[in-house]
């Protein structure tokens, strides 16, 4: 792929991808060269994707860097070519799972670690009664949460397809399933 190469709807999907990646706080570069291996029927080399977003080299290294930490880009080697090469999940559904870990890990777990702090540190001096309060209402909220991405994240691919294709029909399965839980006890 070169930026000569690429169609229209690919070269949308890429700007759009990287205007989204700035919404989401991550780096524009960082977010279309994701959005150009994961449309690429090939692993790319570095100079290729140089060449095709037309960005310096260093951006383009410390982007792959980037997106190998968060394990949604791995370096491959290509037979004959004694460069690195990269690829991305072409399976969506792993991708976002992959990315959805990832920030459990670096934002979710470490909020509620501190939030376990903060509450051990107003036990231990006293703070108002309120602090302690609202501050135990966001560690339970983080908890639950957390509890619950944990649970959906072992259900098999075809299992979770299924939840999310209940749609605006949960609440009422929700509900159904919650009367005839109270009817047993």
């Amino acid at each position: 792929m070169s930026e000569g190469n690429l169609s229209s709807a690919q070269s949308r999907f890429i700007v759009h991808w990287g205007e989204m990646g700035d919404r989401w706080g991550i780096n524009r570069t960082i977010a279309q060269i994701h959005a150009l291996l994961y449309l690429s029927p090939r692993p790319l080399n570095a100079e290729e994707i140089v060449s095709t977003l037309q960005v310096a080299r260093s951006n383009v290294s410390n982007s792959l860097r980037e997106l190998q930490g968060w394990k949604i880009v791995r370096r491959v080697h290509v037979f004959g070519d004694r460069r690195d090469h990269f690829e991305t999940d072409k399976d969506v559904w792993k991708l976002f799972r992959t990315i959805l870990d990832e920030r459990k890990t670096r934002e979710i777990d470490p909020t509620i670690s501190m939030l376990r702090d903060c509450l051990e540190t107003v036990s231990r001096e006293g703070d108002d009664e309120e602090t302690q309060q609202r501050l135990e209402e966001m560690l339970r909220f983080f908890e639950i949460t957390s509890s619950w991405y944990d649970a959906v994240g072992k259900l098999p691919l075809d299992s979770l397809m299924r939840f999310l294709k209940l749609g605006d029909r949960l609440p009422q399965a929700l509900k159904g399933r919650s009367s005839k839980t109270e009817t047993k006890t």
